[in-house]
């Protein structure tokens, strides 16, 4: 049959996981099809939109290059067909054809896929709370925290949860939208442009800390969030630190970022990433054992989506191995990318950084000067380094000028009661994190 074919070519152009994961889940209706229209099923909504969206033109194009037509491609849920006759196909396609646009959504963020510890449970209560009723109990729900923590995978979910109750939903990053303002703008087509984003039941928006200081794009999204808004519909945004503190954001826009709720999503503990590596290598059929799950957790740092990659990287390089993966195997496979990840970055950056920063002399950083500004500068840079770098507690007591190795563990602790005690202080020191390996990556 042709469309094996197809199917069979398109196999060799695309990742394995992905077609063994999703499109070996398609199905050719040939009842609905014909020269200019192929139709496939797939089990849910969720698979068909991602298909859909991701290989719809690469199966159209195949199709072209084996028959020298290019077809319209629509894939429709397996329910649809099993609750009508054959004869009643062609209608379905036309229904479908109908629906309400959304973006790319990956179907593999869901719920029940997140795993929910004391770092994320008030971001994930909320973010389930909105998807069963959008629009109806907080709006805006406002989700922030540092990268590659769960918040795309979070308002993806809300949005596959959405269209499972047949809602039309857009997710896109703030930088989509802005090239999408500037096309549509450039164009003249900006009564198209909004009809895309003010139509909607649910509106997704990632990285709106980028919005900073776009003036124009400000404008047009603030008429874009009240439409929506008065008219019930549901907006969710991400961000890496709360509306109040991104810079070059009108204040007319923070104003209404803080309407609903405010969510943060924080460092996850050890247990979470624990959990959340059993629960990765559960939904890829990855058998990992529980001292290099325990590995991975204590040496890969906090960001979830470069752990998540770890294990990939881990399971394939064992597979093309032949190889059984060991807690030895793992050390080895790993070691450059653990190592790269605290050996690049040296404690002259680190005392660098927080002396522009702060406005404290790198000197006095090292000093036993007192003053309160200079004692948290160095506190800052005594936590950054001995969580960035692979340097020992005396190797940096020496470094800071102290008695012994216990001045350093004295003030890590005192540090860490400031995280816990003070959300400014946290997300300020975030954000010299970030700036330390912002400047190592340059």
């Amino acid at each position: 049959m042709l469309a094996d074919t197809i199917l069979s070519l398109l196999r060799q152009e695309i990742p394995s996981v992905d077609y063994e994961r999703y499109l070996t889940q398609l199905t050719f209706v040939e009842s609905a099809s014909r020269s200019d229209l192929v139709v496939f099923s797939a089990p849910n909504i969720l698979i068909c939109n991602w298909i859909k969206t991701k290989y719809a033109s690469k199966i159209a194009h195949l199709f072209e290059v084996k028959t020298g037509h290019k077809p319209v491609v629509k894939i429709i849920p397996s329910e649809k067909l099993k609750t009508q006759q054959k004869e009643s196909v062609k209608n379905i396609v036309i229904e479908e054809s109908k629906q309400s646009k959304s973006t790319i959504l990956n179907p593999s963020y869901q719920f029940d896929s997140f795993v929910v510890g004391s770092s994320n449970q008030y971001a994930y209560s909320a973010a389930k709370s909105i998807a069963q009723k959008p629009g109806k109990l907080y709006n805006p729900v406002f989700i922030y925290g540092p990268t590659g923590l769960g918040k795309t995978h979070l308002i993806q979910a809300v949005g596959n949860y959405c269209l499972t109750q047949n809602r039309s939903v857009i997710y896109t990053t703030i930088e989509q939208f802005m090239n999408d303002f500037t096309y549509n703008l450039k164009n003249g087509s900006m009564d198209r442009f909004r009809e895309k984003y003010r139509q909607c039941d649910v509106l997704l928006i990632d990285d709106v800390q980028f919005l900073s200081n776009k003036i124009q794009t400000q404008e047009e999204f603030f008429h874009t969030f009240n439409e929506l808004h008065a008219k019930g519909r549901q907006i969710v945004l991400t961000s890496d630190k709360p509306p109040k503190m991104i810079n070059g954001l009108e204040e007319r826009l923070k104003s209404r970022f803080e309407w609903g709720l405010i969510a943060d999503i924080t460092l996850p503990e050890l247990e979470t990433k624990i959990a959340i590596i059993n629960k990765k290598c559960e939904l890829d059929g990855i058998t990992l054992g529980s001292d290099i799950v325990n590995y991975i957790a204590s040496h890969m740092g906090d960001n979830i989506r470069e752990i998540e990659s770890a294990i990939i990287n881990l399971n394939a390089y064992a597979s093309l191995m032949r190889q059984e993966i060991t807690l030895e195997f793992a050390k080895n496979v790993m070691k450059e990318q653990i190592k790269e990840k605290r050996n690049n970055i040296t404690l002259e950056e680190i005392i660098s950084t927080i002396s522009k920063e702060l406005n404290v002399k790198p000197s006095d950083i090292k000093s036993k000067k007192r003053s309160k500004n200079i004692v948290e500068a160095r506190r800052i840079g005594i936590y950054l380094a001995r969580t960035l770098t692979p340097n020992s507690m005396p190797s940096l007591a020496s470094y800071f000028g102290m008695k012994d190795h216990t001045a350093v563990s004295h003030n890590m602790k005192k540090i860490n009661e400031l995280i816990e005690k003070e959300e400014h202080f946290k997300l300020h020191l975030e954000e010299l994190k970030n700036k330390v390996l912002a400047k190592d990556k340059e």
